[in-house]
C-alpha cells in the first residue's frame, strides 16, 4: 500500500450526476468538469498528507489511519471523520457520500456512492 506520489487526473464516470446528488451548483459543476488537477499524497506509515492542486488554490488535508481527524472539502466544508484502512483501500465517510482510494496498476482510482450514483475519478502517476 504506498499512496505517496503525484497524479493527474485522466477520467471521471458519472461526475455530473454525482455532483448534483451532493448538491453542488451547477455553475461549480461546470466549471470542475474538465479540471485536470494533480493529487499529492505523502504517506508515512499511517500518517497522510493529501493535497489536491487546483488552479489557483490547494486543499490539504491531514490524517492519520484510525484516529479522528478534521477534514475539509474542496468546497471549504469542514468536518471530522475517521479514515480507515479496509484491503488496501483507504476509506472513509464525507457526510453525504462514501469515498474510498485505492492504488491499481500505479493509478489513483477514488470511488465515492452517494445515493446510488457511483463516481469514479482515476489518475496516472506523474511523479
Amino acid at each position: 500500500m504506498a499512496f505517496n506520489g503525484k497524479y493527474v487526473v485522466e477520467s471521471q464516470q458519472n461526475y455530473d450526476e454525482f455532483m448534483k446528488a451532493i448538491g453542488i451548483p451547477a455553475d461549480v459543476i461546470e466549471r470542475g468538469r474538465d479540471f485536470k488537477f494533480t493529487t499529492d499524497v505523502v504517506q508515512n506509515d499511517n500518517d497522510f498528507t493529501w493535497s489536491q492542486i487546483y488552479p489557483g488554490h490547494t486543499k490539504t488535508n491531514k490524517f492519520t489511519v484510525g484516529q479522528e481527524s478534521e477534514m475539509e472539502t474542496v468546497s471549504g466544508k469542514k468536518f471530522k471523520a475517521i479514515v480507515h484502512l479496509e484491503g488496501g483501500k483507504l476509506v472513509v465517510d464525507f457526510g453525504k457520500y462514501h469515498h474510498t482510494s485505492e492504488i491499481a496498476n500505479e493509478k489513483l482510482v477514488e470511488t465515492s456512492v452517494a445515493e446510488g450514483i457511483t463516481f469514479i475519478r482515476t489518475s496516472k502517476k506523474v511523479a
